[in-house]
């Protein structure tokens, strides 16, 4: 049982933790309470993971909210938890794309390749999403930690973003791409925790 020399991880097309960043957009309380597209702890504990995830691989992180300042609440306290060291970037527009401080933080990453998670799929999702992809990065929603205010709603949102050429992928499957390997000894005890023990032996 022979692994590959690990490909390089810049150029890599597939996600590594040399090649990508977590962007976490607009997880307060209103937002949460307002989803209709999954149950809101399943919701809660799939970012959680996702965090944990990035914090596990070293990633950048860009953590955003909206309109604290104006009496939204901040990012919910599980998440806050996982990203106590991330700065809390917040902002007026509804498209965080638009916000220069925002923007340039995901520029600082030095990174193409956007882990993108946000509060609602087809808004505070979609909008920095189809930007991102027009000034050249991939970008990789991370579907069953978003949510949207309906269904339908969620759908839609996906659908507008795969068209436009975002890369869908699911929590579980994100931490298995930037393992990649077994033989990648350092990393396995936190993927073993974030992925198996604390969430699908327990069937959460």
């Amino acid at each position: 049982m022979t692994s590959e020399p690990i490909r390089d991880p810049v150029a890599d097309p597939l996600l590594t933790p040399q090649n990508s960043a977590l962007v976490v957009i607009d997880y307060q309380p209103s937002q949460v309470q307002t989803v209709a597209s999954i149950d809101h702890e399943l919701l809660t504990r799939n970012i959680v993971s996702v965090a944990r995830l990035g914090k596990a691989y070293g990633l950048p992180i860009v953590l955003s909210t909206v309109n604290v300042a104006n009496g939204q609440g901040p990012t919910i306290p599980e998440l806050r938890e996982v990203l106590a060291d991330s700065v809390e970037i917040d902002r007026s527009q509804i498209n965080s794309w638009e916000d220069v401080d925002f923007r340039r933080a995901v520029e600082a990453t030095g990174r193409k390749k956007l882990i993108m998670t946000a509060l609602w799929t087809e808004v505070c999702l979609a909008f920095p999403t189809l930007d991102a992809l027009r000034d050249g990065y991939e970008v990789f929603p991370v579907v069953d930690a978003v949510g949207g205010t309906s269904p339908e709603a969620h759908r839609a949102g996906l659908e507008r973003i795969v068209q436009a050429g975002a890369q869908p992928i699911g929590w579980v499957s994100l931490a298995c791409e930037l393992q990649r390997d077994w033989a990648r000894t350092d990393t396995v005890p936190d993927v073993v925790d974030i992925v198996l023990t604390s969430r699908l032996l327990k069937g959460l």
